[in-house]
């Protein structure tokens, strides 16, 4: 996970909260809903850090306080977060993100202002990851699932390469955690987060 700056929420999304009986079900603009959350979290699932594609067909619409639970959360901008489809109809153990998740709670919102999720998290070299707080580990490996074989093979590809290629000395660690940690415009590279922890570590900056 990585930290998400909530931008504002869709024009839509406003007018429809102010209609009599609006409800997440009768929100017609979900085209604009599903835009505005992969732009702000640029391009990457708010979860798993997988690449996330603004159709119905390639991420969820996820509510970090689910709809049964906090009815009056679910059209608010602040609780919708983008997911990815995290396996959806496969067998439960190789589910991941929201779909793993389900209407559990979560302990730490990587989208609210007050919650630093990049200093709670640990990026292990052998593309695991973990933290100190108990509660924080069982939502990654429990409720996320985000040590799924395919997810921890996937992060250690991405260092991996990137340190094979800053080991030819062409790269400068300063630069590239600027172009890997959203500094700069634009969608993120899949499981960026990694590289990103790693450069901070390298450069004295964790």
């Amino acid at each position: 996970m990585r930290n998400i700056t909530k931008n504002h929420e869709p024009n839509s999304l406003t007018e429809h909260r102010k209609q009599v009986h609006a409800d997440y079900d009768n929100y017609a603009d979900m085209d604009a809903l599903r835009k505005s959350l992969v732009d702000e979290q640029r391009g990457l699932c708010c979860y798993c850090m997988s690449r996330l594609r603004a159709t119905n067909n390639h991420m969820k619409v996820e509510h970090w306080h689910c709809r049964s639970g906090y009815p009056n959360e679910q059209l608010d901008y602040r609780n919708l977060l983008g997911a990815c489809l995290g396996n959806q109809g496969f067998r439960s153990a190789d589910q991941h993100c929201d779909t793993m998740k389900g209407n559990r709670d979560l302990s730490v919102n990587p989208a609210h202002p007050a919650c630093d999720i990049e200093r709670m998290i640990r990026f292990l070299g052998d593309g695991r990851i973990e933290a100190d707080n108990e509660q924080l580990d069982r939502d990654l490996n429990e409720i996320l699932n985000l040590n799924w074989h395919r997810l921890v093979t996937n992060r250690k590809a991405v260092l991996d390469s990137f340190k094979q290629r800053l080991g030819r000395g062409k790269l400068d660690p300063a630069k590239e955690l600027l172009k890997w940690d959203g500094t700069q415009a634009g969608f993120l590279q899949p499981f960026s987060q990694v590289v990103v922890y790693w450069l901070r570590k390298r450069l004295n900056l964790v």
